[in-house]
């Protein structure tokens, strides 16, 4: 039976000091030694092959030749044989919530794949609980036996006067939350046109986070690189992970920005950017990687952050300069050079043994001097975190939805109309704003499957106000009767529906309000898939692996209606997303997000 994992974090270095000096000077025994490892050493960019590395207390004491001298009578020696020693990997911008578990069962899933250390930001659970449910995630945080430090979210709602979350944070709230032990910054700044226009929440917040000492994220989702980008930069957003393009990624560099990249279960971003380093010569020690965000299929299938490294090496990056960009550029990044990052003394003992660096296979992980996951599997139990009752039953219909709520009434006397439709883009979180010409059938605007029309709608689940805002998307291929609804969409968390069938698109929303939230598809009246997530509406309660093995048959089940997206889940989740261009959905209609303004479905 495994152990449950020790969740007391070691000393501070400081109080630790002289300990760290008598073992390192062989006065004192370690509590661990691994011996002839390869030290992947992210300082100086080094492969030193024949190294010893010496643990006390949860923090490396002696990095070099031969710790020989640190082995006392209780010392446990471990031979790496000749691998690799790789400091635990980091994940310097992601959301839990995203991965439909808790932060418990997110660590569960990423650590046997050598993440030891995260940066989250719950503004997921923030749109629908405010500051309580960011408190919640925070103290989950704290308990874990890995790193997770949490960035207050700064945006809730996102885009204020376009959507109606189910909470709202103050410049007050974010100035309580810098006090708290566990925040290291301020969440991604989404709201980038109030950033260049001195939107006071915006200037306040950032301040805030700024007397505080602490990182300010960033956010800007626009492929304009003029003014609106300097003003933005300005402001102190000092992070960004919407680039998708080589410019983007060094115009945020040049600008004194960390440009991170991204490969997360839908956003492909890696590839592109990383040439303004393989191509451009750029620095790399000012680019970061990250997965914002992770399906949990993925991180039980996939992998976590060994993913991106492996994919970031196959791009062209050297192994050690990919591995800086998971580690030590990030920890640098937040401040925290001296608790993460590397394998040097001081550091707290994260480390992978590594036998195929190209390849990132990882045979062993230690987090804080521990060995917590061996071939690929857990070997500790971290206890479930108990949320409240009153993080659940958050999905608030107001009434039983029903095929007629999500009719569409054509302008009088016509027989064909042109509408916007939302055009999903595979592997990106941008959307296009395509128009399309439908058919009118007695008075009502009719989807158009052959064509890869099909209708999408939002329903309100915060105040139980009833109301459904109606519209049109392509990409997702579905070609039987079905219907798909998720009460996770981005970043307000409404639940957004997507089908060719009205009765099939009631009966979903109406289920989620039944299970108190999650997503779940029906075809022709039959329910095919459901993954509950009765936390928020955003999370579930079982472990990584069984939401896993649900979300694989929600996957396999939207295929069947013909949906051959990648990931087609997560790009379903961003539809009402109206921080990130071109056309998304809210409870206040079709937003052009370009314009940042409500548009008419009909042209």
């Amino acid at each position: 039976m495994p152990k449950t994992a020790n969740t007391t974090k070691p000393k501070p270095w400081a109080e630790m000091a002289t300990h760290l000096v008598d073992v390192a000077m062989g006065r004192k025994p370690a509590d661990l030694v691994i011996r002839n490892g390869r030290w992947v050493n992210v300082h100086s960019g080094e492969i030193i092959a024949g190294t010893d590395i010496a643990i006390v207390g949860g923090r490396f004491a002696y990095c070099g030749p031969n710790a020989g001298h640190a082995i006392g009578q209780g010392t446990k020696v471990v031979d790496a044989g000749g691998r690799y020693l790789v400091p635990g990997l980091c994940d310097a911008h992601m959301h839990v919530e995203s991965g439909m578990v808790t932060v418990t069962e997110f660590c569960r899933a990423v650590i046997p794949h050598g993440t030891t250390s995260m940066f989250i930001d719950p503004h997921e659970i923030a749109n629908v609980l405010g500051l309580p449910g960011v408190r919640l995630m925070h103290d989950e945080a704290v308990a874990m036996p890995v790193n997770v430090h949490v960035q207050m979210p700064s945006c809730v709602p996102s885009a204020p006067g376009l959507e109606h979350a189910g909470a709202e944070l103050t410049v007050a709230d974010v100035t309580e939350a810098m006090t708290w032990e566990n925040i290291i910054g301020l969440g991604e700044v989404m709201n980038f046109p109030g950033v260049a226009a001195n939107d006071p929440v915006m200037a306040g917040e950032i301040a805030a986070t700024v007397r505080a000492g602490k990182t300010v994220g960033g956010h800007y989702a626009s492929r304009d690189l003029g003014l609106p980008f300097h003003g933005y930069v300005a402001g102190g957003p000092e992070d960004d992970h919407e680039g998708t393009r080589a410019e983007d990624a060094i115009a945020r560099v040049r600008q004194g920005m960390k440009a991170m990249l991204r490969l997360g279960s839908a956003w492909y971003d890696v590839a592109s950017q990383v040439k303004a380093v393989t191509e451009g010569g750029l620095d790399p020690r000012n680019f970061i990687l990250c997965t914002d965000d992770s399906h949990s299929g993925t991180l039980v299938h996939e992998g976590h952050m060994d993913r991106v490294v492996r994919h970031a090496i196959s791009q062209g990056l050297r192994p050690v300069t990919a591995i800086q960009m998971a580690t030590l550029n990030t920890a640098q990044h937040f401040g925290l050079q001296r608790e993460l990052g590397s394998i040097a003394p001081g550091r707290l003992a994260d480390v992978l043994i590594v036998s195929d660096l190209a390849a990132m296979t990882i045979d062993e992980v230690y987090g804080r001097g521990v060995r917590l996951a061996k071939g690929g599997k857990l070997e500790i139990d971290i206890p479930a975190y108990d949320y409240p009752r009153t993080a659940k039953n958050t999905v608030k219909l107001g009434r039983k939805l029903k095929s007629g709520d999500f009719d569409i009434v054509a302008p009088k006397g016509a027989n064909e109309v042109r509408v916007r439709v939302i055009g999903v883009i595979e592997n990106q979180a941008p959307t296009r704003a395509l128009e399309a010409d439908l058919p009118v059938e007695d008075g009502l605007v009719a989807m158009d499957r052959r064509n890869d029309v099909c209708q999408i709608a939002l329903v309100e689940r915060h105040r139980g106000t009833g109301g459904v805002t109606n519209a049109f998307v392509s990409g997702f291929g579905y070609m039987a009767d079905c219907a798909m609804a998720s009460s996770v969409a981005h970043d307000a968390h409404h639940i957004i529906v997507v089908g060719t069938s009205k009765q099939d698109m009631a009966l979903a929303v109406n289920r989620l309000g039944e299970v108190g939230g999650g997503v779940v598809l029906f075809s022709k009246g039959k329910e095919l898939a459901l993954v509950e997530m009765p936390i928020a509406g955003l999370m579930s309660d079982e472990r990584a692996e069984i939401v896993a093995a649900k979300a694989d048959k929600l996957t396999e089940a939207m295929r069947k209606m013909g949906c051959s997206l990648n990931n087609a889940y997560m790009q379903h989740s961003l539809l009402a997303l109206v921080v990130i261009p071109e056309l998304r959905i809210s409870d206040v209609g079709l937003i052009d997000v370009t314009t940042f303004q409500k548009v008419d479905l009909f042209v």
